[in-house]
């Protein structure tokens, strides 16, 4: 499949432009956290967990935006699906993860940003918000008519993507003042996002027919194709539809890209019920060793 990509160019294929972004966005973040900490108050070191979280992060974010897959995705519609998937339920809570609390707060402190969070970052505002974007976003209309426009796309990208962080800002956030949530509300939380996103994904496996034109009509198709790949590129290779791949018929591939949305869900949001569960136990474990030390020695012996 790899092979029949490379017609459209190594451009297309590989987005050196974003991906000379993406290395800038490691190397200050680098800078940052190792020689330029000290500039900064409060720095501490950055653990080996962290840095992997957020380079992940960043290589799942070029993958999936300027590798293979973006691309792929304006072909194939389980492509697009898995793009999604991963850039607005994976990506997002990495990089939080991978941010040391000193920077976070440094960011924060920022009077924008404490405007933003105070307006979207509220649990539910959060919630409801990314969830209902996503939806609206796969209805067949909004769909065919952002994924042919190359403003509308680039802003409604970024826009689920600034709602999707802060859909997990109540989750993975390290600063007290905006841990609104308890443990059990996390796991809810996690919870009614799944719930909440299982419509849209529903609509797309159980439908009855191709719903999205740029999959299926080749006029719009090679529309949608233009966002992606150089002018002049698509009239010179003689292709008339996505069907030159070869993949699955456009309904199953459609269906495929609702299933795969559906199980990186349950992986992702499976991971982080964990994720809330043992954290909450190990706090749990280091109060109840904090009551015993406190206790007189001739308590503790009858507690051991």
């Amino acid at each position: 499949m790899l092979k029949n990509l490379w017609i459209f160019g190594f451009e297309a294929l590989w987005s050196p432009v974003f991906l000379v972004v993406m290395i800038l966005v490691l190397v200050a973040y680098f800078l940052i956290i190792g020689p330029y900490r000290h500039r900064f108050p409060n720095a501490e070191k950055v653990s080996k967990k962290q840095q992997f979280y957020f380079v992940t992060g960043i290589l799942l974010t070029y993958i999936m935006k300027g590798g293979p897959v973006d691309l792929l995705g304006h072909i194939i519609f389980s492509a697009h699906m898995t793009e999604m998937a991963v850039l607005y339920l994976a990506v997002p809570p990495l990089l939080i993860l991978g941010l040391p609390v000193w920077l976070i707060e440094i960011v924060v402190s920022k009077q924008f940003v404490q405007r933003l969070l105070k307006i979207f970052a509220k649990p539910l505002i959060a919630l409801f918000v990314f969830n209902l974007l996503f939806s609206i976003y796969h209805l067949p209309m909004v769909f065919d008519t952002v994924k042919t426009n190359a403003t509308l796309h680039s802003l409604y990208m970024l826009i689920l993507f600034f709602t999707s962080t802060m859909m997990w800002w109540p989750l993975l956030n390290p600063l007290p003042q905006y841990q609104t949530l308890s443990d059990i509300k996390k796991i809810g939380y996690i919870f009614a996002n799944g719930m909440l996103l299982t419509p849209a994904c529903a609509l797309i496996i159980f439908a009855g027919h191709p719903l999205y034109a740029t999959y299926t009509d080749p006029q719009m198709w090679a529309k949608a194709m233009e966002l992606c790949v150089p002018a002049g590129t698509l009239p010179s290779l003689n292709i008339t539809g996505p069907d030159f791949m070869h993949w699955l018929p456009a309904l199953e591939d459609q269906r495929t890209g609702g299933v795969i949305m559906k199980i990186i869900q349950e992986i992702v949001y499976g991971t982080l019920i964990g994720y809330v569960f043992f954290n909450w136990a190990r706090r749990e474990r280091e109060k109840d060793k904090q009551q015993l030390n406190e206790l007189p020695p001739y308590l503790q012996s009858n507690k051991n």
